[in-house]
């Protein structure tokens, strides 16, 4: 036990031995270095998203004022999963004839595939982007993001524990659910060498790798992936099934949002500042990435609503992701990868209104958002 009535001393040290004058090059896109004591101050036209002279995160002068802006959008959709009442969704999954035994297992793969996705997103921004995002505001929302990761996963562990389900099962169908395990495994072989404490930014091939993840991670796991799961719950709670956890699915959405758009702001402003590295093999490489993402996404549909339900079905899904696809490609300013279809589920975007409202489910009415009114994708 410590004793608070004194500070905790360690050895005398002197501070003019503590590190050489200028950090190592290698640390100094991290922040992790020596200080460098003959550095001017750092001015807006210092600051870059990747490569630049990170230091110790000097905020101010902002450069990038929207990824400051999301931040504070983050900060005013502030919400626990535990505010949401759970006893509606206990008594109709305890019921006998409540649910069917499709929408069970929809449920449960859903359930599932979150599970695991929220935390391998966590992973990738606490071990890999924060690293290698070397802006500072940037950096600032980050660390808002890996919080709401956390209640993201919160919010699963909550719904998991209140209708008892097996959390053996649940927490492992990333590794034991074939259409789960190949989303996972794409996701991760874009990440697993950033995780290297060897990798550096600061080549075209290095500095690629770093925007591959980012798309990887921004652009098809949030932006993408995430959305079936989404259009599956949401219609549960529009038939007035399982209201609470569509309720907390619908701050997710909203959450999911922000994160997809910041990942796409920093994907482009990267592409502004290094025009070198969006070759026309690097943008078809990323096309064939978004197109098969949305394959591997019609597997998953397929696996989890192999009949049909709640107005959705596989084709529909594959349908979504086309549309999702074809848009995503567009805010990337690549040249779509399907036909052009229309969403078929336009109902979607009425879950993402952020302005004060009484919720779609009827369940009790929340001030979501303080801050002024924002426009999704």
């Amino acid at each position: 036990m410590l004793d608070w009535s004194e500070p905790t001393r360690g050895p005398a040290v002197n501070p003019q031995t503590i590190a050489p004058a200028a950090p190592p090059a290698a640390d100094a896109g991290t922040g992790l270095g020596s200080i460098d004591r003959t550095a001017g101050r750092v001015r807006v036209d210092d600051k870059a998203m990747i490569n630049s002279r990170a230091d110790v995160n000097q905020l101010l002068p902002l450069k990038y004022v929207w990824a400051w802006e999301k931040y504070l959008a983050a900060c005013n959709n502030h919400w626990m999963p535990t505010e949401v009442s759970m006893q509606a969704d206990i008594a109709l999954w305890k019921s006998r004839d409540g649910l069917t035994e499709d929408e069970r297992r929809m449920v449960k793969r859903n359930l599932g595939f979150f599970a695991a996705s929220e935390s391998l997103v966590a992973n990738n921004i606490v071990l890999a982007i924060y690293r290698h995002l070397t802006n500072p505001e940037c950096r600032q929302y980050l660390l808002r993001q890996s919080f709401e990761e956390a209640v993201h996963t919160h919010t699963f562990q909550y719904i998991v524990e209140s209708l008892g389900l097996d959390e053996g099962e649940l927490f492992n169908m990333y590794r034991e659910v074939p259409s789960i395990t190949d989303k996972a495994a794409w996701a991760l072989a874009y990440t697993q060498h950033l995780d290297d404490p060897s990798f550096r930014t600061g080549t075209p091939e290095a500095d690629q790798a770093f925007v591959r993840d980012l798309i990887a991670f921004y652009v098809v796991f949030e932006g993408m992936w995430f959305y079936t799961g989404f259009a599956q719950i949401l219609s549960l709670g529009r038939r007035n099934k399982m209201v609470g956890i569509a309720e907390q699915y619908q701050y997710i959405l909203r959450d999911e949002s922000i994160h997809m758009n910041f990942g796409i702001d920093v994907i482009n402003q990267i592409k502004v500042e290094n025009p070198h590295l969006w070759t026309k093999a690097f943008q078809d490489e990323v096309r064939q990435m978004i197109e098969d993402a949305a394959r591997l996404e019609a597997s998953y549909g397929r696996d989890t609503m192999p009949t049909g339900l709640l107005g959705l079905n596989a084709n529909l899904c594959e349908q979504y992701m086309h549309f999702i696809a074809n848009r995503r490609c567009a805010q990337l300013g690549l040249k779509p990868v399907f036909t052009e279809t229309e969403n078929p589920f336009p109902w979607m975007s009425e879950a993402m209104d952020l302005k004060k409202e009484k919720n779609f489910f009827e369940t009790r009415v929340i001030e979501y958002q303080n801050g002024g009114a924002l426009s999704w994708d």
